[in-house]
């Protein structure tokens, strides 16, 4: 019965203590030069876009074939890979048989599924033709994977 007591008491005083914490102020972001600072070899674009160097991936993993795929696309890796692993982790979670509700497919989700046929017929089962082709769209589209990563960051999409 002791020892129910003493528990007793030590909620009653953590709850009480808990009701006394006051949040002072809201979290600060890092500004793009705190995370130049903290990350050598990055860059800071005139746009605010911070580019932090990344290191190659797993070599037996589809972010190893982006990666590798990426200078042909003049995609630096080292700059841009951070931006698209974020991009097809969030779009995809890198799995190239992914599909939405809206019938968005594979690594980079293309919608149709079917305009990756454009980068080779078997678009459905290699992850290598989906890369090449949302590479290439990318390109297209956004200039390079970290203005495609800043516009699915705004509008949640790309």
């Amino acid at each position: 019965m002791a020892v129910l007591e003493a528990e007793r008491q030590q909620m009653i005083a953590m709850s009480a203590a808990a009701d006394t914490l006051t949040v002072v102020t809201k979290p600060k972001l890092a500004s793009p030069g705190q995370v130049a600072a903290a990350n050598p070899g990055s860059a800071t674009t005139p746009g605010g876009i911070t580019f932090v160097p990344s290191t190659p991936p797993d070599p037996r993993t589809a972010q190893s074939i982006a990666y590798n795929m990426m200078g042909g696309f003049g995609f630096p890796p080292k700059t841009y890979f951070g931006c698209l692993l974020d991009l097809w982790q969030r779009e995809s979670g890198w799995n190239y048989i992914a599909e939405n509700a809206s019938g968005a497919f594979g690594i980079p989700q293309a919608l149709p599924g079917s305009k990756m046929a454009s980068a080779g017929a078997d678009w459905q089962t290699n992850p290598a033709t989906q890369i090449r082709w949302g590479l290439g769209y990318i390109k297209g589209q956004y200039g390079n994977p970290c203005s495609a990563w800043a516009f699915e960051e705004a509008n949640n999409y790309y």
